[in-house]
């Protein structure tokens, strides 16, 4: 059941309070009243209001005033104006320095309801816009990026500055760290998620065909054209082109691609029509791209030009605290896919997983994780599940500076569990295993 909208009334006039609350109140809004603005604004202390409705005029300050302090304290509450006839024009500058809408004495009750379910209707579009904006971040940004230590931490807060703003962007790291993410939870948490997030890789595309996929072309530009196509960048229009392994852009599409930079204009193969397009750029790369306009490879120019923001995707191997999470999240991920209930791993596959190196970083290990959901039989990933790279690892070295990997363990269930205040289930959630063997470890190492 929704929330009784609550109104509150400032006017001077006795009697069109009570007319206007009788009214509001039998139309099933829960009124609050004040006769000048010091005692309507003390009333509105509380922030329980939905809105406003003032008087211009009033004997102990202006609407106006009211309506300023209002805004300075409760920017998204909604302000309606009461005015005389021959005040209009300060109705007109309340609106522009931030009421919904004004009204006219004497006030029409209908004219009244029917502004105030405006009103309302427009407070319930903007609630349900945030709403749908949390969810695309939670769907395609942060949510999906999984990690508690100090460098995701560090790349999580650099996105959400960097999201507000347009400025392109370069996002560097090593194959299968995650640079796509990266690149949608910039867009997700900006201020427009609900425009495009155009994503192409350069590495995929013939270089015969990058230029007509990333600007378009008419028909008859060549052989195989049969009609007109819109490029990516025209797609992208308004919001977001991630171009993946920006590296390979051949260098004879990187003079157009930098005009397009610098004029925000493209031109369709076999047109000569100019078109203006407005687009965020979000390119990634593994390679090292100032190494490659030492050698001539990439113009220098278009580096600076993307290289307005950077930001690095550390490696797996360089965040391994996040190993446990990570498992945690693809675990659940593909039990909900192939109908599973797998509630973690071993001790023996932690330990592994823990020594392992990750090459081929996240993507590796979340491949790892959906092959161990389809083959593993039990409740936990067993060895026998892994590759077989993996199984030979059954024994592995003693990390250096001679660490034990059984003393590492006993170290992390504790952090675990004084980080959640001895909160058991909260501690196997942040540890990624179940209860169930959380307790086995805690016995093990005599925790219990």
């Amino acid at each position: 059941m929704n929330a009784i909208k609550r109104i509150f009334l400032i006017d001077d006039e006795p009697n069109t309070l009570k007319v206007l609350s009788a009214f509001l109140t039998k139309e099933g809004y829960a009124v609050g009243t004040a006769v000048d603005g010091q005692s309507g604004l003390e009333e509105l202390q509380d922030g329980s209001w939905d809105m406003l409705i003032t008087d211009l005029k009033l004997p102990d300050m202006s609407g106006l005033e009211i309506l300023e302090r209002v805004k300075a304290t409760w920017p998204n509450l909604p302000v309606v104006m009461i005015t005389a006839y021959g005040s209009i024009s300060n109705a007109v500058q309340a609106m522009k320095l931030g009421a919904f809408n004004y009204l006219t004495k004497p006030v029409d009750p209908d004219e009244l309801l029917l502004l105030v379910q405006k009103v309302f209707e427009r407070s319930q579009l903007l609630e349900e816009n945030q709403t749908m904006r949390r969810q695309l971040r939670d769907r395609f940004s942060l949510g999906n990026m999984v990690g508690k230590s100090k460098p995701m931490q560090e790349l999580f807060n650099l996105i959400e500055k960097v999201a507000q703003y347009e400025a392109n962007v370069l996002v560097g790291g090593e194959t299968g760290t995650g640079k796509e993410l990266v690149a949608r939870g910039i867009h997700y948490a900006g201020q427009n998620p609900q425009l495009p997030f155009v994503p192409i890789d350069c590495a995929a595309v013939p270089e015969t065909l990058l230029e007509s996929e990333l600007f378009g072309h008419s028909r008859g530009a060549f052989t195989g054209a049969t009609e007109h196509k819109k490029g990516q960048i025209e797609v992208a229009h308004g919001g977001t082109l991630f171009l993946d392994e920006i590296g390979e852009l051949p260098l004879s599409l990187q003079k157009k691609f930098l005009r397009f930079l610098q004029e925000k204009e493209i031109v369709r193969l076999g047109e000569t029509r100019r078109r203006k397009v407005d687009v965020r750029i979000i390119a990634a790369t593994n390679r090292d791209l100032e190494a490659e306009v030492a050698q001539g490879n990439w113009r220098e120019d278009l580096f600076y030009r993307l290289n307005v923001i950077s930001m690095d995707v550390p490696a797996l191997r360089e965040r391994k605290e996040d190993i446990p999470h990570l498992v945690n999240h693809f675990l659940a991920k593909y039990n909900a896919q192939n109908g599973k209930a797998i509630q973690g791993t071993t001790g023996e596959v932690m330990e592994v997983f823990m020594a392992y190196d990750w090459p081929g970083n996240v993507r590796e290990l979340e491949n790892v994780i959906e092959r161990a959901v389809v083959l593993c039989m039990g409740d936990s990933v067993a060895l026998s599940c892994l590759p077989q790279k993996f199984q030979e690892r059954r024994a592995p070295s003693p990390p250096a500076e001679g660490v034990n990997l059984m003393e590492m363990e006993k170290q992390l269930v504790l952090q675990a569990l004084e980080k959640t205040e001895y909160n058991q289930s909260a501690a196997a959630r942040e540890l990624g295993i179940s209860r169930k063997q959380l307790r086995t470890k805690m016995k093990h190492h005599g925790l219990l």
